[in-house]
């Protein structure tokens, strides 16, 4: 048996940012012992960490289970995540010790994953890190990919808007719709200067800062209508954003909810809501969610495209990662920053 330490759930929190200490402190530092391997299970050690905005849903006490696509992380239990880690000890024909693995590891120094469960992680050609499989080689890039190709249907005829353009997700999402799709315009929305450069050098035409005090007055001028309106909005941040983009849709346009940022950590009181709801009606939008394990029967077919776009040179996956090396006890703090937007690119922890 192992012993592995771990971070619980301890309170979910009701509203505003998830809280590291005091007396409704979210998470807790916990040491316990794993059971005994059982066949087909592996023992993993964890060497990285994904950050991901879609696991502060995961413990929102207004969260309704049966409106969720996963089930809820239950207080006293491990906080979820996905991780890469080595294998330690192997129960499986399929991965023996020393391999490399992506799985549920949640906040755990080691966790047990079932091996049908768990993905090859092999040594990327190139000197790449093997934390590109949390990002851009990973679930982001799948997520920006079916959310572009099956959600949106993008084609090269598409004038295309992505918030949150400078994240994990967005920065894949502009590269699949202008280098592999040949969207005929791409345009970015970032939180800082730097950022929306960044975004315009992975092939955005134009970024715009949605904190500058003339970001609707660019965006309007961006999409002047009524032939250059946008055909396809990939919506990774909702809110005010979200709201402002419909009046900026062409007639049958698509907007794909992949994320809704902007609400994770708001209170019921000050959740915001849309005010162009009759933008909808108005222009006969397609407004349609969608989640990345929808399309698990297609995760090779995409992989097959991103592993071409590479080779070609479409695809720029070096530098878009912020990956932070800390200890196990600054885990929480770590994933708390995706919410400051500070991260550029794809968030990891480092625990190696």
């Amino acid at each position: 048996m192992v012993q592995t330490r771990q971070w619980i759930l301890e309170n979910k929190p009701k509203g505003g940012l998830p809280q590291l200490d005091g007396p409704e402190q979210t998470f807790k530092l916990i040491e316990t012992q794993l059971p005994e391997l059982k066949d087909d299970e592996l023992l993993v050690k964890t060497h990285y960490l994904s950050n991901d905005p879609a696991q502060r849903g995961w413990i929102s006490a207004f969260v309704q289970p049966e409106r969720m696509y996963a089930p809820p992380v239950q207080v006293g239990t491990p906080m979820h995540a996905a991780g890469l880690g080595e294998v330690i000890e192997s129960k499986s024909s399929k991965f023996k010790k020393g391999d490399f693995v992506v799985g549920r590891t949640q906040w755990a120094e080691h966790a047990i994953i079932p091996a049908a469960e768990a993905r090859a992680a092999p040594q990327l050609p190139g000197g790449a890190s093997r934390t590109q499989y949390l990002g851009a080689l990973g679930m982001t890039g799948l997520t920006a990919y079916f959310g572009l190709t099956e959600v949106g249907m993008a084609t090269a005829k598409d004038i295309v808007v992505i918030s949150g353009a400078a994240g994990a997700t967005g920065s894949m999402a502009v590269q699949i719709a202008k280098k592999i799709i040949g969207a005929k315009k791409v345009i970015g929305i970032a939180g800082t200067d730097d950022k929306c450069k960044w975004v315009e050098s992975l092939g955005a035409d134009l970024c715009l800062n949605y904190k500058s005090p003339n970001f609707r007055k660019e965006l309007k001028a961006a999409t002047p209508g009524p032939d250059g309106f946008a055909d396809v909005y990939f919506d990774n941040v909702g809110g005010e954003i979200l709201d402002f983009t419909l009046t900026r849709m062409a007639k049958h346009g698509r907007v794909i909810a992949c994320g809704a940022i902007a609400n994770y950590n708001a209170s019921r009181d000050t959740l915001s809501g849309l005010t162009n709801w009759a933008e909808i009606i108005s222009m006969r939008l397609n407004i349609r969610g969608f989640i990345v394990f929808d399309y698990a029967h297609k995760y090779g077919e995409a992989m097959a495209v991103f592993h071409k776009a590479l080779q070609e040179g479409k695809l720029q996956i070096e530098g878009g990662e912020h990956v932070v090396k800390t200890n196990f006890e600054g885990v929480p703090k770590t994933w708390l920053s995706l919410f400051e937007g500070t991260n550029t690119g794809k968030l990891i922890t480092d625990l190696s």
